[in-house]
């Protein structure tokens, strides 16, 4: 597995961060990152977002940048070009939810002291576990099935079968749709009618124990003490 041994975060040529591996350290890893990142071609005009890697030796520096924000790493050759553009894609995205608009105005190395920390840690991750390079190999393997899907739905439209296949399903639908609802209303006439004998038969049992309470008050069932 290839190593990431040197990464940066810029604005321009106008380093906001940076970190240098062991790899790295003592080596011109920072002076190469910095001649590359001026000679990026100038943002604006769609001009800004980019995706480039240059060969540096044997090294290669990935470079993007997005919204006027550049990451940058080092990586050796056999890295590839999926981890150390996944690792640039998680940097930026790391650094722009923690500083935001702020990167846009700060000084040369104004984050340097947290987000050095930040890019140790993450170059460590890409560049060791496996697991970094297989989420990315999933995810294409997702977009290959998304594009098998794609195709054949295209296919289906050709034939004609999308319309008949919609067709079909909208009248099981409707059908379903008239069975719930007469299921529904015997549902609710059941309950009503249940409600209706309920209601009843505890009216009667009432009256039968205030008669029979009125009957052993009153003497007898005739309520002879009671009715004059």
């Amino acid at each position: 597995m290839g190593k990431i041994e040197y990464a940066v975060v810029a604005r321009g040529a106008v380093v906001l961060a940076e970190h240098y591996g062991a790899a790295a350290a003592g080596g011109n890893a920072g002076a190469v990152a910095r001649q590359v990142l001026e000679r990026l071609p100038a943002g604006g005009a769609g001009g800004d977002d980019c995706n480039v890697s240059y060969t540096q030796d044997l090294h290669v520096f990935h470079v993007k940048r997005t919204d006027g924000l550049t990451a940058l790493c080092m990586a050796d050759d056999a890295a590839g070009r999926r981890v150390p553009f996944a690792f640039l894609e998680d940097m930026h995205g790391r650094f722009v939810k923690a500083y935001g608009r702020a990167a846009l105005t700060a000084l040369a190395y104004a984050m340097n002291d947290e987000f050095s920390r930040v890019l140790a840690q993450q170059m460590d991750y890409y560049s060791n576990d496996a697991s970094a390079d297989r989420i990315n190999r999933m995810r294409g393997e997702i977009d290959q099935v998304r594009s098998v899907m794609i195709d054949n739905i295209d296919r289906v439209l050709e034939r004609g079968d999308r319309l008949e296949l919609l067709v079909d399903k909208t009248a099981t639908m409707q059908g379903n749709t008239m069975r719930f609802k007469r299921q529904a209303r015997r549902f609710r006439n059941t309950m009503w009618w249940r409600n209706v004998k309920l209601t009843a038969a505890v009216i009667f049992i009432l009256s039968v124990i205030v008669y029979l309470v009125l009957a052993y008050m009153c003497h007898g069932f005739t309520l002879p003490s009671c009715v004059p």
